[in-house]
């Protein structure tokens, strides 16, 4: 049973029982107000803990916020992009979260910590003093009380009447507190009730309200969740990728390293070990420097650099070089030396040593003006196989069979493309179908050859060709628009460069590309993405010229080149691109909210420069859609700069009317290219000079090279220039910027981006 009522009418008999009642409420309430005081203490301590992780989640959001993925190469993915963003994110998300943390501990020292230390002071307090009261008037009642009724009752009557009336007093006093003090007793046994628990349902609601601006925050944050998860599985594809190549690469130059030593053609560069000669009796010591020898201008730079000293770099010397000589062993005991006279010391000889006998034959050879002996042999592995395939008929012949028995034998089948055949069995299919004598052999009803064999084997052929499908000429214009611009402007670009292939290079690309698309709408049951597709035929149908590390980092671009040519393989196979589409506008330049310049999005791709002057305006090709005469795309869909058209021609420049109706009316490249040629062969495109004569060119004065506008340009900055479309810059060269161009117009120099204009 709980607590036993206190009735009112038992405080005029002040019975034990009573007293026990109130002793029973009395320890209640001392119950309640430990309770409660501890409570609070753990209250406060949870704020303080809750204070000390948001200060540690706000420092980790602060250092997820501060670091950034460094990439190899000049340009990352989408996919990389966003995953170095993803950190940022993370932090604001933290950040947000804290945020709600914060509020919600606010919250709980408003709702919770002040009501109920409240209730402990103000009411269990009034009841401390009550009972005080109540004690003091017992104490002084039941004293009097005795004291009466010890009085002789030979007093007087009237000092008995007068104790009679001060007990009788104090008795109403005592039982008025008395009945006070079982009321207050009473009402803080209910008010606890709910003056407790309602601060504490408050404290739970804003718990809850936390927990539900958390559970919305990762509402909000699924959809980029997601979407990371989609990037990160693409990167680790690529990487996937990109590391057998990178092994391969390693593999090969393991092998024969002296093949893949000298990559520039302009220098070559090791470690030589140069001899020093001291006064006597100190002799000579030999002293490791790297030096690289640049063959046009004959100069040998050497910079000291000792590996063992923490790699530190010393200062670099430069000797002109007049001749070198083999130094025998029996003039100087030590292997593999050369004496190099100096024109600019006459008389003075170097003695340098190489590392090895390779290496010696190989800096013999550089210096003595012959070709290396390391010079690059190309893609000599892709001949080992003694395979000759050619993008012939037959070739062409053998890929409609191969997609033919794939569409109808594998579409559905696990990991296609990816699961690879056994290589005997997939080169001796190769050998079979590239034979003219033995490749009429229906592939489709054909089950001597798995799928995956005949996978395998339409990979290899690809891969064994002379050339890659997509050209070493077009590789870099490819892969630029990848690393960079809008989804639009990339499909626009890329759009322009595959209708430059060669007419049977891009009539196999769009087989397969059409062949690829069916693969991927099969995904489901086959598992192979757009992006999954893209890692396997990327490195497939484009490659570079060399094998470099650099060009392996390039193989996540490959991809992306590879997946537009898949998601958009109707319109790009489909339509021709011509003038007056969306990818030859001008490219977009962001808008003037970006303060710094460098923020800004450039077109990646440009359109390769055309000598105009070589071009003849009566050329067969001139107006045609030929692959040499044609342009690609730029990066937007449209220019944002306003500029003159050309019925709005300024008066100045009312010459170059026939270039801005060409221009401005659709005309090809070709055409447009013609017009301007005739003008700069003909001398009739003209500029006056600051001081109002003409230049021996018809161009502004000026030295350095000239480029001329093709786009309208409306400056954002004070460093960059307005034009219209014809404009000729004088003395342009290149800006630290990247992307930009400086030059002069109209007496003032600035800024030009790189891809409004063509240089003369």
């Amino acid at each position: 049973m709980g607590l036993h009522p206190l009735e009112f009418s038992e405080c005029y008999l002040d019975s034990p029982g009573f007293r026990e009642k109130i002793k029973a409420h009395e320890a209640e309430l001392d119950k309640t107000n430990r309770f409660i005081k501890e409570l609070y203490k753990d209250g406060k301590n949870l704020i303080n803990a809750t204070k000390q992780l948001a200060l540690a989640q706000r420092k980790f959001a602060h250092s997820l916020g501060e670091f950034q993925f460094e990439y190899i190469g000049d340009a990352k993915t989408d996919d990389e992009r966003c995953i170095d963003e993803s950190l940022q994110e993370f932090s604001n998300f933290l950040k947000n979260l804290e945020d709600q943390r914060e509020l919600m501990m606010r919250n709980i020292t408003e709702t919770l910590m002040k009501p109920l230390e409240k209730f402990r002071k103000e009411q269990l307090g009034s009841a401390k003093e009550e009972r005080k009261k109540y004690e003091k008037e017992t104490e002084k009642y039941y004293s009097s009380l005795e004291k009466l009724l010890n009085m002789s009752a030979k007093k007087k009557e009237p000092q008995l009447q007068e104790a009679d009336n001060l007990v009788e007093t104090m008795r109403q006093h005592f039982q008025e507190e008395s009945l006070d003090y079982v009321c207050k007793l009473q009402e803080i046994q209910e008010r606890k009730k709910f003056d407790c628990v309602e601060p504490m349902l408050a404290f739970f609601q804003t718990v809850f309200t936390f927990y539900h601006q958390g559970y919305e925050l990762a509402n909000d944050f699924n959809h980029y969740k997601k979407a990371l998860q989609i990037n990160i599985q693409n990167t680790r594809s690529r990487f996937e990728g990109t590391r057998v190549e990178v092994f391969e690469l390693m593999k090969r130059i393991r092998e024969v390293p002296q093949e893949y030593r000298q990559t520039s053609p302009i220098s070559s560069e090791g470690y030589l070990y140069v001899q020093e000669k001291r006064p006597p009796p100190f002799g000579s010591s030999w002293v490791k420097r790297y030096c690289t020898f640049v063959k046009e201008q004959k100069i040998l730079h050497m910079v000291t650099f000792d590996h063992r000293s923490g790699g530190k770099i010393g200062e670099t010397e430069s000797v002109t070089l007049k001749s070198c000589v083999r130094k025998t062993t029996d003039m100087l005991d030590r292997r593999f030396c050369l004496d190099i006279e100096i024109t600019d010391r006459p008389g003075t000889v170097l003695t340098v040593q190489s590392l090895s006998e390779d290496d010696h034959k190989f800096w013999i050879h550089a210096m003595g003006g012959k070709e290396p002996v390391g010079q690059y042999l190309g893609k000599t592995h892709l001949k080992e196989r003694g395979i000759d395939a050619q993008l012939d008929d037959v070739g062409l012949s053998f890929v409609k069979n191969a997609i033919s028995a794939i569409e109808t034998r594998g579409i559905n089948d696990q990991g296609l493309y990816r699961v690879v055949g056994v290589s005997s069995k997939v080169q001796k299919l190769l050998s079979l179908m590239i034979d003219e004598k033995s490749n009429d052999v229906d592939l489709s009803t054909c089950e001597d050859w798995d799928v995956k064999t005949v996978t395998s084997t339409l990979k290899l052929y690809m891969r064994s060709l002379p050339e890659p499908l997509m050209t070493y000429g077009l590789y870099k214009d490819f892969i630029a628009p990848a690393k960079g611009g809008s989804p639009e402007s990339r499909s626009q670009a890329i759009h322009c460069l595959v209708h430059k292939l060669p007419e049977k290079n891009r009539l196999v690309l769009g087989l397969l590309m059409k062949h690829l698309a069916t693969v991927a709408a099969h995904s489901k049951l086959n598992l192979m993405t757009v992006a999954n597709l893209g890692v396997v035929f990327g490195p497939t149908l484009m490659r570079p010229q060399e094998d470099t590390v650099a060009a392996i980092m390039d193989l996540k671009f490959q991809n992306i080149v590879v997946e537009i040519l898949i998601e958009q393989h109707e319109k790009i196979f489909g339509d021709v691109p011509d003038a007056s589409s969306p990818g030859l506008s001008a490219p977009t330049r962001q808008s003037k909210k970006l303060s710094v310049r460098q923020n800004r999005p450039l077109a990646v791709y440009n359109p390769k420069s055309v000598d105009l002057q070589t071009v003849s305006p009566t050329s067969p090709d001139v107006g045609s859609n030929s692959d040499e005469a044609s342009l690609g795309s730029n990066e937007s869909v449209s220019s944002q700069s306003s500029g003159a058209t050309a019925s709005e021609t300024p008066p100045e420049k009312a010459n170059h009317a026939p270039l801005l109706a060409s221009l401005s009316s659709g005309d090809s490249p070709g055409a447009c290219i013609a017009v301007a040629a005739s003008w700069l062969n003909s001398g009739a495109l003209t500029k006056v000079g600051s001081d109002g004569d003409k230049t021996e060119d018809g161009v502004t004065g000026g030295g350095g090279k000239k480029a001329m506008a093709v786009y309208p340009c409306e400056a954002e900055h004070d460093s960059e220039l307005s034009f219209q479309v014809g404009a000729i810059f004088s003395a342009v060269a290149p800006s630290r910027e990247p992307g930009w161009l400086e030059g002069e117009l109209e007496g003032k120099r600035g800024l030009i981006p790189e891809n409004y204009v063509e240089m003369l």
